[in-house]
């Protein structure tokens, strides 16, 4: 390790995947997971087994030493541990005595092939020794490389056809003849063998990992180990306890039909705006459940060792779960670009569900999804990208009657996107800078970054009038005139009592926090700038009065 060090104390600079710190006797732990998460993701592009995070020393390579104790390195363990996706750790803190100083040697492991790491829902990367955001084409670059590995094109040591399920072939065949019919003479001539390499789900009669997953025998499911080949749908009541549950494993091309028998697809009945007469629909289209179920198929990542879950409520709510980050990253780009998805993780699994008949690979699936809600004036999707998992929400009723009349009303007036971005902000959902500004320029919605809310527009189709004023809030001068009034009253007001006056009426889009700090710089201009009030307390606990200039 002295021999580390030196050759590290030699580098002319700080680099990409060395960093030095004076950290005499401690160092902050938000800061350690970015220089973690940059460092770890710079060693992945570089090629690296790992990078360097070096305390005790200074910028110009001169030994101060750290005091920094046992006990504060493994709280700097528990904090990256609990804050990086997905969770490492260091490989190894080294202390050593050198000349007599102690140095720490922090041992950043480089990021796993196809995954970058982020701290705290962000990536950090390094520009020389300069410290900032990983580039959207690093990002990209670090996620391409378990594309460029798939696993699901691996040969399988030892397995046969004979550890495939005829049935499960038997389907595939039907279902690829469903896709070729011009070809469907020749494809009932072609034995076994023949057909799985055709279809692209082995390669020469050699089985793959893609052949156990979509064909394999239950019993087959061993040979993917550590991945796992296994559905799991949960039923839970309105209150989310959970009421009953079910496996499902190999092969799934003949369990996904299975998992969407046990999915209580109700009728649904509802009256549009304007008429007499129901309408009645399914809770679920059917095309939106094979689809997301597909989906978690085909961008699992296996390599995690998850399994998939499908969770149904009774009060008409239904989620789907698959381990891995979600490539297109933004569900938006994929309605806008209405086109094939350029990567996948998992190619070879993709192509053989493709010939299956399981996916397209027109890219409209998702889209489609979207369409299919909205044309039902039902919530639109929610897509949650969190803990390293895709999770797709799907609603199956009416939640916002006032939501359903805007759709209605506004469905020619109004794009898929802009429909999908207003859908975020009446769910309280965070959009970005460029949706703000497309919504802002259709007038439809107000307010400021994070919290914006409805226009007044589209408050008064849907008759949320009231809502939209509790979200604008009054100007100023109307609650330092509320103030006023109570103290030609009363006489004197504590904090409390204008907290009562004043916290109630303030804009619902506001946090606990943020109305008290509303107040608090409302009664601080009403003190020194307007000096209209003065405090006759203490700092501690304040009691208000009308200045005694302003009475005269």
């Amino acid at each position: 390790m002295i021999e580390l060090l030196n050759r590290l104390l030699k580098t002319p600079t700080e680099t990409e995947v060395v960093e030095f710190k004076e950290a005499k006797n401690q160092f902050d732990k938000n800061k350690l997971g970015e220089y973690f998460s940059a460092l770890s993701n710079e060693a992945n592009l570089k090629g690296l087994k790992s990078a360097w995070i070096l305390f005790g020393i200074k910028n110009d390579k001169s030994i101060i030493g750290t005091s920094i104790s046992d006990k504060q390195i493994n709280e700097y363990k528990e904090e990256i541990a609990k804050n990086t996706s997905p969770k490492i750790g260091f490989i190894e803190v080294y202390r050593i005595n050198y000349k007599e100083s102690y140095v720490l040697l922090f041992e950043i492991p480089a990021a796993p092939a196809g995954m970058p790491i982020s701290w705290k829902g962000h990536y950090f990367g390094r520009d020389g020794e300069s410290l900032g955001a990983l580039h959207l084409e690093e990002i990209q670059r670090i996620r391409n490389q378990s594309i460029q590995n798939d696993w699901t094109s691996e040969i399988v040591n030892g397995a046969t056809i004979d550890d495939l399920d005829s049935d499960a072939i038997a389907y595939a065949r039907k279902q690829f003849i469903s896709k070729n019919r011009s070809l469907e003479k020749e494809i009932v001539k072609w034995d076994d063998v023949t057909f799985l390499n055709k279809a692209k789900i082995t390669i020469k009669g050699k089985i793959t990992n893609t052949a156990i997953l979509l064909l394999g025998k239950g019993e087959s499911e061993h040979f993917i180990n550590p991945a796992v080949a296994k559905i799991t749908w949960i039923l839970r009541d309105r209150d989310n306890i959970e009421k009953d549950y079910q496996h499902f494993t190999c092969p799934l091309v003949l369990e996904v039909e299975k998992i969407y028998g046990k999915i209580r697809n109700l009728k649904y009945r509802y009256l549009k705006d304007g008429s007499l007469f129901p309408e009645e629909v399914d809770q679920f289209d059917p095309f939106i459940i094979r689809e997301a179920l597909n989906n978690c198929i085909v961008h699992q990542d296996y390599s995690l060792g998850g399994k998939i879950n499908v969770v149904e409520r009774e009060d008409g709510i239904l989620t789907f779960i698959n381990a891995g980050d979600f490539i297109p990253k933004s569900v938006e780009t994929v309605i806008e670009n209405d086109a094939p998805e350029p990567l996948y993780r998992n190619p070879f699994l993709a192509n053989a569900m493709v010939n299956l008949n399981m996916i397209d690979t027109i890219g409209s699936g998702i889209k489609r999804m979207f369409v299919i809600q909205r044309d039902k004036f039902f919530p639109l999707p929610d897509f949650d990208f969190s803990n390293n998992k895709v999770k797709v929400t799907i609603t199956g009723k009416v939640i916002d009657a006032n939501y359903a009349k805007l759709l209605i009303r506004q469905k020619e007036n109004m794009s898929l996107l802009e429909v999908i971005l207003l859908d975020k902000v009446q769910k309280e959902l965070p959009i970005t800078d460029e949706a703000a500004k497309l919504l802002k320029s259709k007038d439809l919605i107000e307010g400021r970054k994070p919290n914006y809310f409805i226009s007044s527009k589209i408050a008064e189709i849907v008759n949320e009038k009231a809502g939209y004023i509790r979200n604008r809030g009054f100007k100023a001068i109307h609650y330092k005139n509320l103030v006023l009034e109570f103290l030609d009253k009363y006489g004197t007001a504590s904090k409390e009592e204008i907290d009562k006056l004043i916290l109630d009426i303030l804009p619902d889009f506001l946090d606990k926090q943020q109305k008290a700090n509303k107040v608090k710089n409302l009664i601080y201009s009403m003190s020194k700038s307007d000096k209209t009030i003065e405090n006759k307390g203490t700092n501690r606990n304040p009691v208000w009065i009308k200045s005694l200039s302003k009475q005269a």
